[in-house]
């Protein structure tokens, strides 16, 4: 910062202050304009976008599919947060909070919703009893799983904010969260050091929930910091986020809901197993 900052009395709200998210963000809860939400045939109504917490979800789902749950068909519409989607009246009655992903779940017939990710990701591997690992391991599956829950702020509000998006580049912002984010990825990489997976042998939700944000961060894939970051030193975490990133599951998950990327990889409502061959942006494209 060139200059003292010192803070008034008492904080008001300048739209024009919040930079490249100025449009979107305020300080105060609600809906600003009424939009009924879309919703399909399948038990379960998806509304999200491929950011790390909605890829989270996308991958449980298409994992569970996988292992032959056919009951976790789901639908899942675009929310594009951009345009302020998720402030419309039929999203906040889901999410109050206005954030991706939400889930409306109907499987037992009158609709409950559910949001945030973890939440998400519990309730589903409650339901159809996959992905929690080992009874004996829970307990050390839900630490994890409430670990990136509360990290994650850190890795995409404070570092990926400050490094990444903010107006201009500001030093102690950056080091403050680097520090951060580079301790949180040594307590994943001493983790792994002699477990195939977050808690041991098992795959589970752990996983699901910390390989979008800290294994595409040392695969390269965010804020382009790989290198800022040093993320090749962290051989364990590498290790397990490569072998993640190989499941076919997890590949159509991190389509569903994307709108950025190479358009092969871009699904942006999925409705049907088909739809990943058929849908994506390359080949709806090619038809027009």
């Amino acid at each position: 910062m060139t200059e003292a900052y010192t803070p008034p009395k008492v904080w008001t709200w300048d739209a024009e202050s919040g930079g490249r998210f100025a449009s979107i963000n305020r300080p105060i809860a609600g809906a600003t304009h009424d939009k009924v939400l879309p919703h399909g045939q399948h038990p379960f109504q998806l509304y999200s976008l491929a950011t790390p917490n909605g890829v989270k979800v996308t991958v449980m789902f298409e994992e569970l599919l996988a292992a032959g749950h056919k009951g976790a068909e789901y639908d899942a519409w675009l929310i594009k947060i951009g345009d302020g989607d998720q402030f419309g009246s039929g999203f906040v009655e889901i999410n109050p909070n206005s954030k991706i992903p939400a889930l409306i779940d109907r499987s037992g017939g009158d609709p409950v919703r559910i949001f945030e990710s973890g939440a998400i990701l519990l309730h589903l591997a409650e339901k159809f009893g996959a992905f929690l690992g080992a009874p004996e391991r829970r307990a050390e599956m839900l630490s994890w799983l409430f670990w990136q829950m509360g990290s994650a702020p850190y890795l995409g509000g404070g570092f990926g904010h400050f490094y990444a998006y903010a107006p201009e580049p500001m030093e102690y912002p950056i080091n403050r969260f680097t520090m951060e984010v580079k301790r949180q990825l040594d307590v994943l990489d001493r983790n792994l050091a002699d477990r195939k997976f977050i808690t041991g042998d098992d795959y589970t939700i752990a996983d699901m929930a910390i390989w979008p944000w800290y294994g595409n961060l040392v695969l390269g894939r965010q804020y382009d910091a790989g290198e800022f970051l040093d993320v090749q030193s962290y051989e364990n975490a590498r290790r397990w986020a490569k072998e993640i990133d190989a499941r076919p599951a997890v590949q159509r998950g991190r389509m569903v809901n994307r709108t950025f990327g190479e358009p092969h990889e871009q699904l942006h409502e999925r409705h049907s197993a088909e739809d990943f061959d058929t849908q994506t942006q390359d080949k709806i494209g090619a038809e027009d």
